[in-house]
């Protein structure tokens, strides 16, 4: 897809863990002809030979920012696997705090829309997953920082086809038809 201005074609895709984050995005961008940037976090505490502190989490915060912005420059929409309003969230359920910047730049972000994935998928298990009773705990606070933003979004739900049918949906009537031609 040729690179055309407008920053504000970013979909980011959110949600509790094992909600199909990823796999959305990667049918997404498939649909729509187009990048998606995977998630950071993951790839980096698949690495650890520890547990992850306070410190790695601020570390993936950055460098997740980075890479949207890489990515960004390459492709005119981009669907996003996760970004800062789940770190925040992250941060505040851990460790109790969150550093301003972190708020600064979420209050900058370009945001075409949220798409918020609906835990109606069941658990499956992960080495870096870690809350399978809180997935509605979360889905519902990732929800309110949205809103406390003034982001749109908008919730993805149903099993397979069901749940990228569900999302394209929601993004047709946002995206504008002659903007992917």
């Amino acid at each position: 897809m040729e690179k055309k201005p407008g920053k504000e074609h970013r979909i980011v895709i959110v949600g509790p863990e094992s909600t199909g984050k990823t796999t959305l995005c990667s049918e997404l961008a498939g649909h729509y002809q187009t990048l998606w940037m995977p998630e950071y976090a993951r790839e980096y505490v698949e690495k650890l030979k520890r547990p992850y502190t306070q410190k790695d989490v601020l570390h993936i915060a950055r460098k997740q920012t980075e890479m949207e912005e890489e990515y960004a420059q390459k492709t005119s929409l981009l669907f996003v696997d996760t970004d800062l309003i789940i770190t925040k969230v992250w941060l505040l359920h851990i460790y109790g705090s969150c550093p301003g910047w972190i708020d600064k730049w979420l209050k900058n972000a370009p945001r075409m829309l949220y798409l918020v994935c609906k835990p109606d998928l069941p658990w499956e298990y992960d080495p870096v997953r870690e809350n399978p009773g809180l997935r509605d705990y979360f889905m519902e606070w990732y929800c309110r920082e949205i809103e406390s933003y003034g982001f749109p979004f908008k919730f993805v739900s149903g099993k397979g086809d069901a749940r990228t049918e569900s999302a394209i949906a929601s993004l047709e009537k946002v995206i504008n038809p002659g903007f992917l031609q």
